[in-house]
């Protein structure tokens, strides 16, 4: 990986098992945590000074306990984090590597209850009373909650969980260490499925198998000989939040389930002695925990476990990180596997917007490309397939029944260049309602901005906003030389492609570039107006150019090579029909009018002058809009990110950083020799932009 070097003071870690020293995800974490990573070899001897490291309680952890007794030298143990990836390790899923480790400096780990551990005295000695801190644990168990999250992440939130009121026992895989530890064996999950039909007599027993024992990994310890008639060994992929919902009791000897139970608001019945036991947020069959004399809240217990006790990995800027960080990453990537499990076949997408397309929607399989509308249908219902338009050129007419249709549009963060420069997008929109640039029906934006933000959400826009306006990011970040404006009350217009597909559905009496410029102009006759046609009109490529002599006789100053972000430096007022300039400039506090119906305006936040869809009204006077709530709808909820550099689905931080640091991918030859020759041709772009 790249990344940032080590430090000269890095320590020497004696490592026996090999996942530790080869180069990957837990290496790397090491790397940046001041470890060097080194296998044990003939001929190596260790020094004052350094570290052996184990691997939990693996197969290799007594060879390497047995080193550091030999050479005197401290023991450290390492393991997952409790939000660790999509898939299990062992499941080989590519990339796929920990989001965090559990680096214990005093030897023990968190589900060996017979030695201290570091979580274990952390739990028991810190304050876990700060404000902040406790906030932070709050909004991460909303988060959790909310994204239906867990260790590990290919559950499918669509699956139902068995009808509620039922008893729910976690099973294990046979060879889990923290079972040998605890004590536990075959007999006593016998005994636990035991208690739970005495403790609940008549209740419906729902055993849940763990994900490695449902794909072949591992073995678990119940099967259907195990069960009475009514009873159910429930091995599809529900998600462990519906399951902990609909369950009046929970029962584990060790399972980390077990604390998600816990944060979801059960006192489970636990007959092992894993780490979220002895604080007072469980019944406790397992045995004495002697070191643990303090009751925890769930809160404090999230606290310790989630926010202090690991450490957090991002692999997209490849350094450490926030709990934070590492869930926004973690939710990009699971919301791509939940969205694209299924598989599309896209219709008629030009052949350069193809690359892109396979990046962001065919990581689970290969997207499936077809031009004719008849064929695409007929494939999409036989291999039960969404179907992926480009929003612009329009849904067929009819869908069959059960067809599930995604609209795909840029993002508002879009790249460094131009889409009709053939630049590829960092990020892209899948809308399953509609789309957000047509206010004639809903659209996910318009569902997303329903929702109440939490403060860790809203916090998280105004964060974004902050760096976009710093950075300044826009959807496409050129530059260029500004000229010389007037002095004076400066109303910035951009223009538009006129064929473009907002214009054409959200705008209204006006509709061209020169009718926005004569409309401004006379309804402000004593402002300076700043003109700015957009890009891909400047470039010849699309419809829209006002004459110069118009431009000259309506407008103080043009603008047009001047960057977006520039040129709303200097604006007092924005005037717009639908352009996205006019969102970039909510963003940076600027009064926006509006002559159409953009997706931003009929929220309260733009001075709109035709009236909005009653959709917007109603959502204004229930819930109220704020620039918080758009930005996160609209740049966080709404869009899908790809990272330049590491080509992994990421949060929308990462796209901004890379834009703002210049850290984007040039175009492959082919696509420079097409824009080329696209620009060679742009007089004629009107025949090879039909359909």
């Amino acid at each position: 990986m790249n990344g940032q070097p080590l430090s000269k003071q890095s320590t020497r870690l004696w490592c026996r098992a090999a996942g530790l020293w080869l180069p990957g995800r837990v290496r790397r974490i090491l790397e940046l945590s001041g470890m060097s990573p080194q296998p044990v070899l003939p001929g190596l001897r260790p020094t004052p000074g350094d570290l052996v490291a184990a691997w939990g309680h693996s197969p290799l952890a007594p060879k390497a306990e047995a080193f550091a007794a030999q050479h005197g030298l401290p023991l450290i143990r390492i393991e997952d984090a409790f939000l660790r990836s999509l898939a299990p390790g062992r499941a080989g899923r590519r990339g796929d590597g920990p989001l965090g480790l559990l680096i214990d400096r005093r030897g023990g780990v968190h589900f060996d209850p017979h030695l201290p551990s570091d979580l274990e005295h952390l739990l028991a000695t810190a304050p876990l009373d700060d404000t902040a801190l406790l906030d932070r644990a709050r909004e991460g168990m909303a988060r959790l909650r909310e994204g239906d999250l867990s260790k590990y992440n290919l559950h499918d939130p669509d699956l139902a969980p068995p009808p509620p009121g039922y008893v729910l026992i976690i099973d294990q895989t046979r060879e889990d260490a923290s079972l040998r530890l605890s004590g536990a064996t075959e007999g006593l999950f016998k005994e636990m499925l035991f208690r739970a039909r005495d403790d609940h007599p008549g209740a419906r027993i729902v055993i849940r198998s763990h994900p490695e024992t449902v794909q072949g990994l591992r073995r678990g310890h119940y099967g259907p000989e195990d069960l009475q008639p009514g009873e159910m060994l429930l091995s599809a992929a529900v998600g462990p939040r519906a399951l902990l919902e609909g369950a009046i009791a929970v029962y584990t000897i060790s399972s980390q389930m077990g604390f998600e139970a816990v944060l979801a608001g059960h006192r489970p019945v636990v007959l092992g002695r894993p780490f979220y036991a002895g604080w007072g947020l469980t019944q406790d069959q397992g045995g004495p925990l002697p070191r643990r004399h303090r009751n925890l809240t769930r809160v404090q217990l999230f606290a310790g476990a989630m926010l202090l006790a690991p450490v957090w990995y991002d692999p997209c800027r490849d350094r450490l990180c926030s709990f934070e960080e590492a869930l926004d990453q973690l939710e990009a990537e699971v919301r791509a596997l939940r969205e694209d499990r299924r598989g599309y076949v896209a219709l008629g997408m030009r052949l350069w917007k193809r690359g892109a397309l396979q990046s962001f929607f065919g990581r689970e399989k290969p997207v499936i490309f077809a031009g004719d509308e008849q064929a695409a249908l007929k494939r999409a219902k036989r291999d039960n397939r969404d179907l992926l338009v480009w929003a612009a050129a329009g849904a067929p007419p009819a869908l069959p029944e059960g067809l599930r249709l995604r609209r795909v549009e840029d993002g508002l963060i879009r790249s460094r260049g131009l889409g009709a420069d053939l630049v590829p997008p960092l990020s892209l929109i899948a809308d399953g309602r509609g789309i957000s640039f047509d206010p004639g029906g809903p659209s996910d934006l318009e569902a997303l901005l329903a929702w109440k933000l939490r403060p860790g959400q809203r916090l998280r826009a105004s964060r974004l906003i902050r760096d976009l306006r710093e950075g300044g990011v826009t959807k496409y970040n050129l530059s260029g030389p500004m000229p010389e404006v007037p002095e004076g009350h400066r109303i910035l217009v951009p223009g538009q492609v006129e064929d473009d597909a907002s214009l054409r559905l959200g705008g209204s009496a006006i509709r061209s570039n020169l009718g926005l410029l004569r409309s401004v102009r006379e309804q402000n006759p004593t402002a300076v107006i700043l003109w700015k046609a957009h890009p891909d009109v400047v470039a010849g490529l699309r419809p829209g150019a006002v004459p110069a002599e118009e431009v000259a006789a309506l407008a103080d100053a043009c603008l047009d090579d001047s960057s977006a972000h520039d040129a709303l430096s200097l604006a007092d007022e924005v005037w717009t029909m639908t352009s996205g300039t006019g969102f970039e400039a909510l963003l940076r506090g600027i009064p926006v009018t509006c002559l159409g119906m953009p997706f931003y305006a009929g929220w309260g936040l733009t001075r709109d002058l035709v009236p909005p869809p009653p959709r917007r009204r109603a959502g204004v006077e229930i819930a109220g809009v704020e620039i918080e709530d758009l930005a996160w709808a609209a740049l966080i909820g709404y869009p899908r990110y790809l990272d330049p550099i590491t080509r992994r689905p990421c949060p929308p931080e990462v796209v901004v950083e890379r834009l703002r640091d210049g850290r984007v991918l040039p175009r492959s030859a082919l696509l420079r020799a097409l824009a080329k020759a696209q620009g060679l041709a742009a007089n004629y772009a009107w025949i090879w932009r039909r359909g």
